[in-house]
């Protein structure tokens, strides 16, 4: 078995959304994997093991305050790259 964290994803997705809706930043992998880790340094890790762990943190997905902090946190942190690219 394995673990994973759950955030990563729900941080990716939101990621790709404001990338495909942002023209002024860079996509590039370096500039993603940057803002990603600043957004889950600051974001509670979400583990799961089980594919119904799984399903449970879609679920919590849904709700309106768990979207909004990692929206919040992703445009923190995609000024924040953007302001000091590492490339």
């Amino acid at each position: 078995m394995e673990f994973h964290n759950y955030m990563e994803d729900a941080v990716e997705n939101v990621l790709d959304d404001i990338f495909s809706e942002r023209e002024d930043i860079c996509k590039c992998a370096k500039c993603k994997l940057d803002i990603m880790a600043l957004v889950l340094n600051r974001l509670p890790a979400k583990y799961v093991v089980t594919h119904k762990g799984r399903i449970y943190a879609k679920l919590q997905n849904i709700n309106i305050q768990f979207k909004t902090d990692i929206v919040r946190e992703v445009v923190k942190s995609v000024e924040r790259v953007k302001g000091n690219l590492q490339h």
